[in-house]
């Protein structure tokens, strides 16, 4: 690959790796460009750099994986590198070698080394070969009982799109079909392979960097067994409580790995590592990973600043610097826990973060979350001297973030983070399987949170704006003690009324009430509420250590009558595309309960619509790549009637 100095670079990505990387870029003194599908004609990522070229279109077939498109838009821009982030174009070989014969830099490794790590079966030859230790695979076509269970991967992509866990023979055919469309639809390739799935094994990998002089640095390691839906959800460095001798031989099997392939730049080899602590090699991604924050923390790198220098031709020193300290990074989603952690979208109004931690996001208050794009907000990352300091700076910072606008998995985060088996780090990546419902319910006292919170919001709408009369300040929403005032909100669905006094309640003393800030005394201990009203919307938030967070919604006086839907109707349960529809599904056909009739891709994930009823399929709106917007109609069921 030609190697010269950089001046100016074009990421080919979007949201909060582009903002990562033109942070870097910024501090390097490089002129940075950006590249924008429509949706994200006003994105951060694009505000925050020199230049901007549109890509047009939404989906990202039409925009971020257009390699023409992208290099076109380097040389318009006058970029001579670019910088592939991750996801997207980042693993496409293909790519790399016309960033290359356009005359510009590739900041990541030899194409040559992307194709050898490309698909999942080539790459374990590969490693193989090299000693590196494998789990062996598993024919579908003769797996027996005695295989089960089986995990089913795509041999072309990652980030859990094709992967399915398979425990029954009787459901093999039906997963092997769903994976390698899934596949399909997402790398443009349906090879799926089976190789045992390991109980209780953890997710453990290791950072390397190398440069183009023959020098291949083993970063430390790093833990990413917490996953859901086999997505990363909170991972650290180093792994913890892992014997030194393991660490070693995974420190030299990723070497080896990287060396097989004559790598360059910045990549990560994945290991699972069994119960009784034997490793086997997983795959090698080649490229920057979403977790690099916490290995960058612990050894006090840049690992963007280095991918570039390596791209420059420049050296590395024989050896990386020693680490310190443990780093923890918790991913913050804009999920529904309450819709089975349906994608959710809209306008996040506030993202604000506590605490001495790190925030990547690709987002700044006001911005829109849309249907196009995975729903992660933010990456909290907190690094302290040891491992229980971080965690507890971690969940500190998540329980006391403000985050208005969406649904997320911030409660999610705190309880696992402060979960016994987290902390006294017993790790594995059966910890959501084991533990999700439970982390996911209410909490005990959750009626009483969401009633102080709904008093603490009808307290601040009803206290004057700063600058009233003083009396109206002290709490002139009343004069007769007998008669309180009275205000309805409905959270999460369910409605609350809150019956309240300017000063008192049983167990709970007003102290001050202001339209940002209300302080009460409960049971003896004064508690604040940071209040915030939403200028153009009727949504109040309320946010409290004591209580968490809550998003209340004023219910109005005399309500508007609600749009009833036929029965049997299936509403769209989020804004997405119909990427199946169940092969020879047409109105007037006998459908069963549970049966799969379509499904919805939002937010880089698959959703199953079925029939909520046995009878007869009376209409069938949607079709093939139809993009539907929440709530629309996508086909009726007429229940069949009981004998």
């Amino acid at each position: 690959m030609t190697q010269q100095p950089i001046a100016s670079l074009l990421v080919a990505n979007r949201g909060e790796i582009a903002v990562r990387i033109f942070r870097t870029a910024r501090a390097l003194g490089l002129a940075t460009v950006a590249v924008h599908s429509d949706p994200d004609a006003d994105a951060l990522h694009v505000r925050e750099a020199d230049a901007a070229v549109r890509l047009p279109g939404a989906a990202p077939a039409d925009t971020y994986l257009r390699g023409d498109l992208v290099i076109g838009a380097a040389l318009a821009a006058g970029a001579d590198a670019v910088h592939p982030g991750y996801g997207f174009l980042s693993e496409n070989a293909d790519f790399a070698r016309e960033v290359v014969a356009a005359g510009l830099t590739w900041i990541g490794p030899p194409p040559e080394a992307i194709e050898a790590m490309a698909s999942k079966t080539r790459a374990k030859e590969l490693m193989r070969a090299a000693g590196v230790p494998l789990l062996d695979p598993v024919d579908p076509a003769t797996a027996t009982t005695a295989d089960l269970p089986l995990l089913l991967k795509a041999a072309a992509g990652g980030g859990g799109r094709g992967m399915r866990v398979v425990r029954d023979l009787d459901t093999l055919k039906e997963s092997l079909d769903a994976a390698s469309a899934e596949a399909a639809s997402a790398f443009g390739d349906g090879e799926v392979f089976a190789e045992p799935y390991v109980e209780r094994g953890r997710h453990v990998e290791v950072q390397v960097l190398a440069d183009s002089h023959g020098t291949v640095w083993a970063l430390g390691t790093r833990d990413c067994s917490l996953q859901r839906r086999h997505q990363k959800v909170i991972e650290e460095a180093p792994a913890p409580a892992l014997p030194e001798t393991l660490r070693t031989t995974l420190h030299e099997a990723a070497v080896a790995a990287a060396r097989a392939v004559s790598y360059q730049g910045a990549g990560t080899v994945e290991f699972l590592v069994t119960a009784d602590g034997r490793p086997y090699f997983l795959e090698m991604n080649t490229r920057l990973q979403v977790e690099h924050p916490v290995t960058e923390a612990v050894f006090g790198l840049d690992l963007v600043a280095l991918q570039l220098r390596v791209a420059e031709g420049a050296a590395l020193p024989l050896t990386p610097p020693e680490p310190s300290g443990h780093a923890v990074e918790a991913r913050l989603y804009a999920e529904d826990p309450a819709q089975d952690w349906r994608p959710q979208t809209g306008v996040l109004h506030t993202l604000a973060v506590p605490g001495e931690v790190r925030v990547d996001t690709g987002f700044a208050d006001g911005d829109t979350v849309g249907v196009h794009y995975d729903p992660m907000l933010a990456k909290v990352i907190a690094h302290a001297p040891t491992r229980a300091e971080a965690v507890r700076a971690l969940a500190h910072a998540l329980a006391g973030a403000r985050v208005h606008g969406l649904t997320t998995n911030r409660e999610l985060l705190v309880r696992s983070l402060r979960h016994p088996e987290f902390t006294e780090a017993r790790l594995d990546t059966g910890f959501y399987e084991r533990h999700l419902a439970a982390l996911a319910e209410p909490a005990q006292d959750a009626a009483a949170r969401t009633a102080l919170a709904a008093l603490a919001a009808a307290l601040a709408e009803a206290a004057p704006e700063p600058g009233a009369p003083l009396a109206r300040r002290l709490g002139g929403w009343r004069n007769v003690r007998s008669a309180p005032q009275t205000r309805r909100y409905t959270v999460a669905g369910a409605e609350h009324e809150v019956r309240y006094h300017p000063v008192d309640h049983p167990g709970v003393r007003v102290l001050s009430a202001e339209r940002r800030l209300v302080a009460l005394e409960v049971d003896g201990v004064r508690r604040l509420f940071h209040v915030k009203h939403n200028s153009n919307k009727p949504e109040v938030y309320v946010d409290s250590p004591f209580t968490g967070a809550h998003t209340l919604t004023p219910v109005p006086r005399f309500a508007d009558p609600q749009d009833r839907t036929e029965p049997g109707s299936l509403l769209a349960p989020m804004p997405g595309t119909v990427v199946r529809v169940a092969e020879g599904l047409a109105p007037g056909d006998a459908v069963t309960a549970g049966q799969p009739l379509l499904w919805l891709e939002a937010m880089k994930m698959e959703h199953r619509i079925v029939s909520p009823a046995s009878g007869t399929l009376t209409a069938l709106h949607a079709t093939l790549g139809h993009q539907v917007e929440f709530g629309a109609l996508l086909a009726v069921v007429q229940e069949e009637s009981p004998a």
